[in-house]
């Protein structure tokens, strides 16, 4: 069984990316479950999504402590969600802090260096992205999600192969996005 935790921040496209995740694991021919706790993600609050793949998966929620990888699309997010991580479990996380409305107000920031350093602590491994970078380059911000799941399947997804995310890319996203994304996800492995 392989637990993968996708979280962000709303309008950051984290739920494509599961849906993505989950699309990959179909065409690789596993049993996949997942769910979403998205609470006010439209005015840019948390977004979660819990991918499970394997066959003795009987929930889709993932049990704390237990995630074999986390994809958080922001670090407030990832520290966060850090509970969720296995000891060990791998982390791939957009090096990207956005600020919450009430800390901004409050005059507080956040500190990237203190948040992976705390990662550290549990992860067995921390992959930071600069995927601001990386969409500069493509002329486009909209594959945040698809750069991020690149990295992902860089650091090893079990039983899902980059076969299995492109098809899933062609299935899952519109047709006029397709090329960027593609191009989005080979440029994520550098």
């Amino acid at each position: 069984m392989t637990n993968i935790l996708v979280c962000g921040i709303g309008g950051q496209g984290t739920v494509l990316a599961a849906k993505l995740l989950d699309q990959a694991a179909i065409h690789a021919g596993l049993s996949v479950h997942s769910a979403e706790t998205i609470g006010m993600a439209q005015r840019g609050g948390s977004v979660t999504s819990h991918v499970r793949i394997g066959n003795d998966v009987y929930s889709p929620l993932i049990p704390f402590g237990s995630a074999d990888m986390i994809i958080a699309f922001e670090l407030c997010e990832a520290a966060r969600n850090m509970c969720y991580l296995k000891k060990g479990g791998t982390v791939v996380v957009n090096n990207k802090i956005i600020s919450p409305v009430t800390a901004v107000l409050a005059g507080k920031s956040f500190d990237e260096k203190i948040m992976i350093d705390y990662m550290k602590e549990t992860a067995g491994k921390v992959v930071a992205v600069d995927t601001d970078r990386i969409c500069s380059e493509l002329g486009s911000a909209k594959v945040v999600n698809t750069i991020l799941l690149g990295a992902a399947l860089r650091e090893g997804i079990a039983g899902i192969t980059k076969e299995d995310v492109v098809e899933a890319i062609r299935l899952s996203v519109k047709p006029k996005f397709v090329e960027l994304n593609l191009r989005a996800l080979e440029v994520s492995k550098i």
